[in-house]
């Protein structure tokens, strides 16, 4: 699925906004072997930061196409040599990824840097509707612990074995978080919010005592990965936020983005995890703490952390798409505005338990 396109006059499909055609098939036919010229591109839906892009030839081989949103970044949030390092650190080991193309950091290329993957085939389970992939409970099932068991992987990486372990510091991982969130608040907020910064003054006085650091993915979430047609985890994407840290900042997402049936908050829309045969949050911490060995005991701290995280990001998504960081701005973008206030409710309420 992606946007449409409009046709030129040579019978070639307009490339959508964020690629330049020019430019990307010039450094297509330099770096890709075998490439078939013209390249036909579409916007991939899904995701809210930075932008994905499908690409196909002449000869029906398929890439996919990452760059930063369109109009103003914030500094590293929307840096494609660190994704690019990491997919490709990460494709020498055990957690399954899209294998890596090139990285173009020429911006006179397509306006940005972006990086190139080898097309990745599968389900995206983003909402209820892509849950009927999968009709069979039992099969739901099998993917939620799959989700667990390829996160156990992903904190099992050793950083520095993996040529990861400049990536961030390795220490005060909360507290930097804290730190740099609160920043892009201050960034990108379109008004106040007092719940954002009550939850960031609580949390920042009870930091609990941290593990060794491992790779955190930072956005982990059953719609961040493509599937096989079995229900395997063909590959994990969306690295963007991807550094070292607290293993538990990702379980605490995890539990943020896996909203049950009966709950007044879901955090996106109706995500696919509503749908029956899904595990419940509890049987993911239980799978998680006996496959990882860690002590789960302080999570709720990282739930709270999740929901706040969430709402500022999503105010930053909210504030770009405003500006028409994204291309034409959707009339229904008022309600990523209500979403946030929902969140940071979340997050006081998380905090307090």
């Amino acid at each position: 699925m992606g946007d449409e396109a409009t046709g030129t006059a040579d019978g070639i499909a307009e490339a959508p906004e964020g690629i330049d055609r020019a430019g990307v098939e010039a450094w297509f036919g330099e770096h890709v072997p075998d490439v078939q010229l013209p390249l036909c591109f579409d916007r991939i839906s899904g995701g809210h930061s930075n932008l994905t892009y499908g690409v196909r030839d002449a000869g029906e081989s398929r890439w996919a196409l990452r760059r930063p949103p369109l109009g103003k970044r914030l500094g590293s949030a929307h840096d494609m040599g660190r994704e690019h390092r990491v997919v490709s650190a990460l494709a020498a080991t055990p957690v399954p990824v899209a294998p890596i193309v090139g990285l173009c950091e020429d911006e006179s290329v397509n306006g940005a840097p972006f990086y190139v993957m080898e097309f990745v085939e599968g389900p995206i389970l983003r909402g209820l509707s892509e849950a009927d992939a999968f009709p069979d409970e039992a099969d739901r099932r099998a993917i939620g612990e799959r989700v667990v068991d390829t996160l156990v992987e992903i904190h099992a990486v050793d950083p520095d074995a993996a040529g990861l372990g400049e990536l961030g510091r390795k220490e005060d991982y909360v507290a930097r978080q804290l730190h740099r969130w609160q920043g892009q608040w201050e960034k990108s907020k379109t008004r106040e919010l007092p719940a954002i910064d009550a939850v960031h003054e609580r949390l920042a006085a009870r930091i609990p005592e941290q593990g060794p650091a491992t790779i955190v993915h930072g956005d982990y979430r059953l719609d961040n990965m493509i599937l096989t047609p079995s229900g395997e985890v063909a590959a994990v994407v969306d690295w963007e936020l991807c550094t070292l840290g607290d293993p538990l900042a990702d379980v605490g997402l995890l539990m943020v983005y896996w909203p049950e049936a009966g709950e007044e908050l879901v955090a996106l829309g109706q995500p696919a995890t509503l749908a029956p045969g899904f595990p419940k949050r509890e049987e993911l911490k239980a799978r998680y703490a006996e496959r990882s060995g860690r002590d789960l005991s302080q999570l709720d701290f990282f739930v709270a952390l999740g929901y706040w995280k969430l709402a500022i990001i999503l105010e930053g998504v909210y504030a770009r798409y405003a500006a028409g960081g994204y291309g034409k701005v959707d009339p229904g973008i008022e309600e990523f505005a209500r979403l946030v206030e929902r969140l940071a409710k979340a997050a006081e309420q998380a905090e307090r338990r």
